[in-house]
């Protein structure tokens, strides 16, 4: 169980540095020191798989592989696999505060290739390895992205080569072989992003600090997980979905979301004991010490919405699978936490489904002071057994959430949280949420740097200009950490630390 305590929200890909993208290297470690400094003892990021089209991390090339955006080429020039000229010499973007994927797609992975080169043979034992330790994904995820690249990156249902397309074996062994040069270069690129994973991670548990990662619960239909195992998911015999995944409009959207990814084939998993399940959770837990379940409460019901349509409006609500999926894994995975993201369109059969699992659920504080709400997420409602945030990469930083407010619910928040000028809003709803009988607190850093609206990491229900804020180098200072440490001292979000025994005195002879 979660003890009392407290953590940052901050994605791997908004750390500074000067190649474009926050990486697993020097910044990485360094914002496990500062974590560490402030007294937290998590750190929870976005889901870390190789993005795709419109670059969200909950739309992934594979539920098991590891984003080459984040291996950090630093320590691949420390290794020799590098040159700090060849690094520098492409142009990574001139704002150190947004990600520009255009460019980290056309620099990052030629680099990669010339570190392929250079360390599959000094390498070879320790890749081959890797390789034969995580045959169970790796092999199809290298060969999809091997022949997405041979028929120029298009979607697999699109591929001309039907056998392939349906993967079937003689056309997996054939084209295992035709490309096996592309595929150990995929091999190897994952072999180096769990080997500098492995590292910022054992560096993180010698500081106290756990990581926290979601699991999404749909995976994109353009990845690996789809094209190998398509039994388990509602799709036609031309691989294309029957209906897909969107939540139903709401105060905030009229036309609801449309997802857009295919929807699981229940029955099909539940025959096979959900082993699908068990091994995508089997993969999370080497990246995370603590899951959060994406979309809880499509586990009970979710909206399935006819392929082709153009907004969720249409869809309607389909029993999932429920404490049967829930209790295997909780069960499976018994010295794994779990938290329910919960949120959204509730009913009381997805409240059952919680209090049945145990599991904790979340809390916003930002959705707690809507007048026209139901204010579940206020303040004095957050029971011990939940997650406590005061916005997640989907809201408002707090001086954003700020201009979505009435004269009279800013009013009343300015009341109910006694904010006063000296502390300033962020500060005062950290101060909030700390003191909260949630059992973790977490905050996004951006707001720990009490930034605006336009560092907000996510807009649902949106198509572009995303998941590209980054902060600026010196901004997680040890000033900060002071000041963050003094908060969660006050309102007991600490480990108290034994005392040490002291030393007997030496007897006289």
């Amino acid at each position: 169980m979660i003890k009392r305590s407290s953590g940052v929200l901050m994605p791997m890909t908004s750390l500074p540095s000067p190649y474009g993208v926050g990486t697993m290297g020097k910044e990485a470690f360094s914002f496990v020191d500062f974590l560490a400094d402030a007294g937290q003892k998590y750190w929870q990021l976005l889901p870390l798989g190789p993005t795709s089209y419109g670059d969200s991390p909950y739309q992934s090339f594979s539920s098991f592989a590891g984003n080459p955006y984040l291996i950090d080429l630093d320590l691949l020039a420390e290794e020799g696999l590098l040159s700090t000229e060849e690094i520098q010499s492409r142009d990574w973007g001139d704002n150190p505060a947004r990600v520009d994927y255009g460019k980290l797609y056309e620099g990052r992975f030629p680099l990669l290739r010339l570190a392929f080169e250079r360390g599959r043979e000094p390498l070879r034992e320790a890749f081959e390895a890797f390789c034969r330790e995580n045959d169970s994904w790796l092999s199809n995820y290298a060969l999809f992205m091997a022949v997405k690249g041979f028929f120029g990156m298009r979607s697999w249902q699109e591929w001309p080569d039907r056998e392939i397309r349906n993967h079937r074996p003689d056309a997996v062994r054939r084209y295992t072989e035709q490309l096996r040069e592309e595929i150990d270069f995929y091999r190897f690129v994952q072999f180096l992003f769990f080997r500098q994973w492995k590292a910022l991670k054992q560096y993180a548990k010698e500081k106290g600090i756990l990581f926290i990662g979601d699991i999404p619960i749909y995976v994109a239909m353009d990845s690996a997980d789809i094209w190998a195992e398509p039994q388990f998911f509602q799709l036609n015999a031309d691989g294309y979905p029957q209906e897909v995944s969107g939540v139903p409009p709401d105060d905030f959207n009229d036309d609801g979301q449309l997802w857009g990814n295919p929807l699981y084939n229940w029955d099909r998993m539940k025959e096979d004991g959900f082993g699908w399940w068990i091994r995508r959770i089997e993969g999370i837990v080497k990246l995370y010490d603590v899951i959060r379940i994406d979309h809880f409460r499509g586990l009970e019901s979710y909206w399935a919405v006819p392929f082709g349509e153009k907004t969720a409006k249409n869809g309607r609500w389909r029993t999932g699978p429920g404490m049967a999926l829930v209790g295997v894994l909780t069960s499976w995975f018994n010295e794994t936490e779990f938290i329910a993201e919960d949120l959204g369109y509730t009913t009381a059969a997805v409240d059952k489904l919680l209090k049945d699992s145990g599991l904790p659920r979340m809390k916003v504080l930002e959705f707690g002071f809507y007048s026209d709400s139901e204010a579940d997420h206020i303040p004095h409602r957050c029971q011990e057994n939940s997650t406590c945030y005061i916005g997640t990469h989907d809201n408002e930083p707090v001086h954003g959430w700020l201009k979505t407010l009435s004269r009279k619910d800013h009013s009343y928040a300015s009341r109910y949280m006694h904010i006063t000028s000296g502390e300033g809003w962020c500060w005062g709803m950290i101060r909030t949420g700390m003191a909260t009988a949630s059992r973790l607190f977490v905050a996004q850093m951006q707001d720990l740097l009490e930034l605006g609206g336009d560092a907000r990491m996510n807009t649902p229900g949106t198509d572009s200009g995303h998941w590209q804020w980054r902060m600026l180098p010196g901004a997680a200072d040890s000033e900060l950490a002071a000041k963050l440490r003094g908060y969660t001292e006050t309102y007991c979000r600490m480990e108290k630390r034994k005392p040490q025994a002291e030393e007997p005195e030496a007897s006289e002879e």
